[in-house]
């Protein structure tokens, strides 16, 4: 069984405390942590810069033994501000997190790189990888753009595959086998029926709040899985208002449950190395 996270995007709401809880009930080995507001006005549960709220943290992690996997999320748009980010990295490394969350917000390229570059090299000084995730209503759309970005760049990022944008932008998982497996340190996972929304809205809408559990929907995630490293951590990032209705906790029981069944009902899945 590979490592498994519960993504703070499945109660983004969710004070990061009550976040580690649920992932601890639910058998979690990691949580991810909204640290950053992707854009203006986004939730965000602010804990920067909040010294009793991190030690709460801290305190929190240590007791439920769950780690943090990744901070969340830096939208690199025109006017980002890279070394403004050092506070949330900060903390981000204070609390153990291992990777940084990027998406591409920039159709100017050159500064998009620029920016990109810096914060690799900012967040790869505090400890933590930075991770660039493709999202088909964003500037980079799909792998093989990730990928241009990053061979640029020149930086040791890695390539963040979420399992949905994978899927509805019109990837198919032999296209991995050409990407260094190195890439790929972790993915996030879920399901969705297999016909995408035909707007931008409602992609959004999906990717929000209407994603599915692995094996409620019909996506090809056992085809996709084991185009990837054998041993890549597995990130649930599944919001859904059925479940955030849960407490917490009971939510991160329903959530870890069915993510373990469906790794159970698919072990070729995990065959490639």
């Amino acid at each position: 069984m590979p490592l498994l996270s519960f993504h703070h995007l499945c109660r983004i709401d969710t004070h990061p405390v009550d976040l580690i809880e649920a992932a601890a009930a639910g058998g979690f080995d990691f949580c991810g942590l909204r640290l950053v507001a992707p854009r203006p006005g986004d939730p965000l549960v602010p804990v920067v810069g909040d010294e009793a709220a991190v030690r709460a943290i801290e305190r929190r992690l240590r007791d439920t033994g769950v780690q943090v996997l990744d901070i969340e999320a830096v939208w690199l748009a025109p006017d980002t501000d890279v070394a403004a980010l050092r506070p949330a990295i900060e903390t981000g490394a204070r609390l153990g997190a291992r990777h940084l969350l990027v998406v591409g917000f920039d159709t100017d390229r050159t500064r998009l790189l620029d920016n990109f570059t810096a914060l690799c090299e900012l967040s790869g000084s505090l400890g933590l990888r930075t991770m660039l995730e493709f999202i088909t209503y964003t500037t980079i759309r799909n792998p093989a753009e990730a990928l241009s970005l990053i061979r640029d760049s020149g930086t040791d990022a890695g390539v963040l595959i979420d399992a949905l944008q994978f899927f509805r932008s019109g990837s198919v998982p032999a296209e991995l086998a050409a990407f260094p497996p190195s890439l790929f340190s972790y993915m996030q996972i879920c399901d969705a029926p297999l016909r995408a929304p035909q707007t931008v809205e409602n992609l959004r809408r999906e990717a929000r709040t209407t994603r599915l559990l692995p094996g409620e929907g019909e996506l090809p995630l056992d085809t996709l899985l084991a185009q990837l490293p054998r041993d890549i951590t597995l990130s649930l990032e599944a919001p859904n208002a059925r479940l955030t209705a849960l407490p917490p906790a009971e939510h991160g029981r329903v959530a870890g449950g069915a993510l373990r069944r469906f790794l159970e009902r698919h072990p070729a899945s995990r065959r490639a190395g």
